[in-house]
């Protein structure tokens, strides 16, 4: 089945879990789509579904006011078990967003881990960064497989457009020498995403992901008031390594990811793009450079090639093919 089949049918109802600042830019993204339509949102103290559809913005203000989408008028529901409860409460949902922190390290294949349970069938997406964190995933590609669950890995910036932009680049070449990931990021107000900016804390030299998770908001805004709200990352835990080795483009060892956070102002501080080097059938050494805008947003980098591999995954689960899929593996399919 291709997308202009998919086109013709009726929107796939899709849910976003997790509702912090990713969570909500991915209902934003959504909003002028009219192949997906949002349908399920849950946070840690409830969740929405209305199989009509969900007004994005009522969403969010209710997240914003009361620390909640379980505070949502129409088809709201508190729960201290919010993913458990959706997944029993809308068994129409085609397709999941996992817009999660994964802090702790195991925390996404906990959640994976419910679904499988569940008995639930569908799509699954997420944008994890961490190679131990995607292992967990890749360790469970059995069960997802008998589960009848479609499940896309790494769907993010980086990983995701990232990755499969150095995927299609190393096709150049004969060898991979190596493969360079160098990302900026920009965000006014670092407490929009709390969850995100205590990630790359984990990936700095005296942090790790239990103390980056441990630290309060107040130890976060100290941290940032020492750097003038900066945050420089090198040689970076990200599993854009497995991906890329998963997929047979080069050794893990070959791939470095680094990248500055500007958590004060909006302009990103360097320019994201991955940079391929390679040696071509002729023998030169060559480098690729793909660069991404730097007027679209992290938010905007992550959630559109998320949805874009949501919507290849539900074609890959209408032929009938579960299982695990990275993003160097399926193109995206463009959702409009």
């Amino acid at each position: 089945m291709n997308s202009q089949t998919i086109a013709s049918q009726s929107p796939i109802a899709v849910g976003v879990l997790g509702f912090g600042g990713l969570g909500q830019a991915a209902t934003r993204v959504l909003m002028p789509k009219t192949e997906m339509q949002l349908v399920a949102a849950a946070d840690k103290q409830g969740y929405v579904y209305d199989a009509r559809g969900l007004e994005p913005q009522t969403c969010i203000e209710a997240y914003r006011d009361r620390g909640s989408v379980g505070y949502v008028e129409s088809g709201g529901v508190l729960s201290q078990q919010s993913i458990a409860d959706l997944i029993q409460a809308a068994p129409n949902v085609q397709g999941y967003f996992l817009a999660l922190p994964n802090l702790p390290n195991t925390f996404m294949a906990s959640v994976v881990q419910q679904f499988i349970a569940s008995g639930w069938r569908g799509v699954l997406v997420d944008a994890l960064k961490r190679t131990s964190a995607m292992e967990q995933i890749y360790a469970l590609r059995d069960e997802l497989q008998a589960a009848g669950i479609t499940y896309m890995t790494g769907c993010g910036a980086t990983p995701g457009l990232l990755t499969a932009a150095a995927t299609v680049a190393a096709q150049s070449y004969t060898e991979i020498h190596s493969v360079k990931i160098t990302f900026g990021v920009g965000i006014a107000n670092w407490e929009a995403y709390r969850a995100t900016i205590r990630e790359d804390i984990a990936h700095m030299p005296e942090y790790d992901v239990d103390s980056a998770r441990a630290m309060s908001d107040e130890e976060v805004a100290a941290l940032l008031d020492r750097t003038d709200g900066i945050l420089q990352l090198e040689n970076m835990e990200h599993a854009d390594d497995l991906m890329l080795e998963l997929a047979g483009i080069c050794d893990r060892d070959q791939v470095t990811v680094g990248g500055i956070v500007d958590t004060r102002n909006s302009k990103k501080p360097l320019s994201t793009n991955v940079q391929v080097t390679g040696r071509t059938f002729e023998g030169k050494i060559s480098t690729h450079t793909f660069t991404l805008g730097d007027e679209t947003s992290m938010a905007a980098n992550v959630c559109g090639p998320a949805f874009g591999y949501l919507k290849a995954g539900i074609t890959l689960h209408q032929r009938g093919q579960h299982g695990l899929y990275t993003a160097a593996e399926v193109m995206p399919q463009f959702v409009r």
